[in-house]
C-alpha cells in the first residue's frame, strides 16, 4: 500500500529522478534516491513542511535536486525505473536511506559526519546519506 498520494504522472516523474541522481550506483542506488524523496514528501520538518506531493518534492526550490536542471532528467522513464519507484512508494525503505532527507555525490574517500546539522546515516557507493536528528520530529 502506498505511503504518498500519488498519479501515474508522479510514479514516472519519481522514476526519472531516481534515474537521474543515482543510475550509475544501481538499482540499489535508485532505491535509496527514491526513500530520500518519499521521505520528503513524508517529513514535516525544516524544508520539507509543504511538500506534500512526489511533484513539489522533485521539483523544490530551493533545496531541490540538481538533476532537473538538465536534459537527461527530461528522458522518459524506463519500465525498470518505474518498477521501482513503485517499490519505494509502497514503502520499502533501505538502509542507510531508509530516514534520510538529503543525499550527496561525495567524489572522495569519506563522507562529512555532519551536512547543514544532520548527521550521517551512512555511505552508498559514492553517495553519502542524511537523515534528520531526532529533535526535528521529522515523522
Amino acid at each position: 500500500m502506498a505511503v504518498v498520494k500519488y498519479n501515474e504522472a508522479e510514479v514516472k516523474l519519481l522514476a526519472r529522478l531516481m534515474r537521474a541522481e543515482a543510475e550509475s550506483e544501481g538499482k540499489l542506488g535508485m532505491l535509496m534516491v527514491g526513500n530520500v524523496g518519499i521521505n520528503r514528501v513524508r517529513a514535516n520538518c525544516l524544508d520539507f513542511k509543504n511538500i506534500r506531493t512526489i511533484t513539489q518534492m522533485v521539483f523544490q526550490r530551493p533545496g531541490g535536486f540538481e538533476s532537473t536542471l538538465y536534459g537527461y532528467f527530461y528522458q522518459a522513464a524506463r519500465e525498470s525505473e518505474i518498477k521501482l519507484a513503485r517499490r519505494v512508494i509502497n514503502g520499502e525503505r533501505f538502509e542507510p536511506a531508509a530516514r534520510a532527507l538529503w543525499f550527496y555525490n561525495a567524489y572522495t574517500e569519506s563522507c562529512q559526519a555532519q551536512w547543514f546539522g544532520q548527521w550521517n546515516s551512512g555511505r552508498f557507493k559514492s553517495h553519502c546519506f542524511y537523515a534528520p536528528v531526532e529533535s526535528e520530529n521529522c515523522y
